[in-house]
């Protein structure tokens, strides 16, 4: 059975508009953030995918996809997804 995600448009660094699959959200110190993959990307049948790492502030009751520029807080996020995922 394929996994549905629900597909995220959002726009990259060059100004282009991009399909994302939002495959989980997180939350590490109160923040939440979104794991996502390219919408092209086949989950099931790949061993290693590029995961795009943002963060989720809600307005009203819409979600926004932010960047994450600070290495720091990037650093922190990866670690504790990767923390969970061992466990």
């Amino acid at each position: 059975m394929k996994n549905e995600f629900e597909i995220i448009k959002t726009i990259d660094e060059n100004g282009q508009e991009v399909e994302l699959k939002l495959i989980d959200i997180v939350s590490v110190n109160d923040v939440d953030y979104a794991l996502l993959v390219p919408a092209d990307t086949d989950i099931d049948n790949e061993d290693e995918c590029e995961i795009v790492l943002m963060r989720l502030k809600q307005d009203n009751s819409d979600y926004i996809f932010e960047t994450i520029e600070d290495d720091d807080e990037f650093e922190l996020v990866s670690q504790a997804i990767i923390e969970d995922e061992a466990q």
